[in-house]
Parts: structure tokens; C-alpha cells; sequence
């Protein structure tokens, strides 16, 4: 009888993929579980609850929008050159100072007239995490404008001024880029 001196190496194969199979699969798991989610804060509210009214949402937008503006003013901007390669123009973002700040904002009728009897929320957030955020309920109307005072910040980098304003039936948002520098 011959001898069979062939050797198969397709066992050995098998295990090898299938070691490395489960070791890239520990890795996926382990390097998106390490990973933090952020909630995501449009229209100042958690997704879930903007996704289930959404549509009252933007029917109260689109009646504010219609009656009402809202202005963020004695604020000093910084002066940013637009990106070449982007057909969408930014506004200049709104220049924060380390330690206290203070935002004053106004909501105007379409008429002229200030209004004095809205129910004003603010919230200073970054774009890409919550742990900063500092919210402000019931804004206090001052000398004409709704003032946000004493807003520590002490983290340098990009941030976004939202504010609500809800006038009767209506509700609607400012959404401000910020940015202090290091």
C-alpha cells in the first residue's frame, strides 16, 4: 500500500478564520460600547418627544415665524471668512468670554412692537455633547429684553445659543453659533 504523506492544512484554516472571526467580533463590540452617545437637543426638547410632535412642533414655528421675530442683540461677533467651497453662506458666530456672560435677547412683532409676555427658555449648549449645557427657565424680561446673565463658561471651544419663546399658540427657536477661544 502507498503511503499518503500529503499533509491538509484546511483544519487548521478553519480554526484560524474562525479565531479571528470572533476576536475582530470582541473588538467591534468592546470599541462601540466604549463609545459615548450623545442625545440629540433640537427644538430644546430629547428626540423622542421632537420626533412624536414634530408636527404640532413646526405648525407652532411656521405661526411664530409668521407674527414674530426674535434677535439676539448687544453681542460681539467674530469675523469669519466664508468657506470658498460652500455655496451656503454662515453668519459670523457670536464671541464668547471666559467666566460670566450675559446674552440679551429681544422678540419682536412684525409690527415693531416688543413683546413683553413670552414665555422665554434658553439653553447654551455644544454641538456634540450635553455634559456643558446650562438651561434657563423663565427668562426675566428686563428694560425691554429678555437677559440671560451670569452664564459661567470655562471650556474653550465651539458652542450654540438656543432660545424658545412661546407667545399664545405659538413657539419659536434661535439657534446662535458661538465659539471662545482658548
Amino acid at each position: 500500500m502507498a503511503k499518503n504523506n500529503e499533509r491538509t492544512y484546511w483544519p487548521h484554516m478553519i480554526l484560524g478564520f474562525l479565531t479571528i472571526g470572533l476576536t475582530l467580533s470582541y473588538w467591534t463590540v468592546k470599541s462601540a460600547s466604549s463609545m459615548p452617545v450623545q442625545e440629540s437637543n433640537q427644538f430644546m426638547l430629547k428626540y423622542q418627544m421632537a420626533d412624536m410632535n414634530i408636527n404640532q412642533i413646526m405648525e407652532k414655528k411656521i405661526a411664530f415665524d409668521q407674527a414674530y421675530n426674535i434677535n439676539i442683540v448687544d453681542v460681539e461677533t467674530m469675523v469669519m471668512t466664508d468657506n470658498v467651497n460652500s455655496n451656503r453662506p454662515q453668519l459670523n458666530p457670536v464671541k464668547l468670554s471666559q467666566g460670566a456672560n450675559v446674552f440679551t435677547y429681544e422678540v419682536v412683532a412684525k409690527n415693531g412692537t416688543k413683546v413683553s409676555d413670552a414665555n422665554v427658555t434658553f439653553l447654551l449648549t455644544q454641538p456634540h455633547s450635553r455634559t456643558e449645557d446650562k438651561f434657563f427657565l423663565n427668562v426675566p424680561y428686563v428694560d425691554g429684553k429678555y437677559q440671560i446673565k451670569d452664564v459661567n463658561i470655562t471650556k474653550a471651544g465651539r458652542y450654540t445659543l438656543q432660545l424658545r419663546a412661546e407667545v399664545g399658540d405659538t413657539m419659536g427657536y434661535s439657534e446662535v453659533a458661538a465659539y471662545l477661544k482658548p
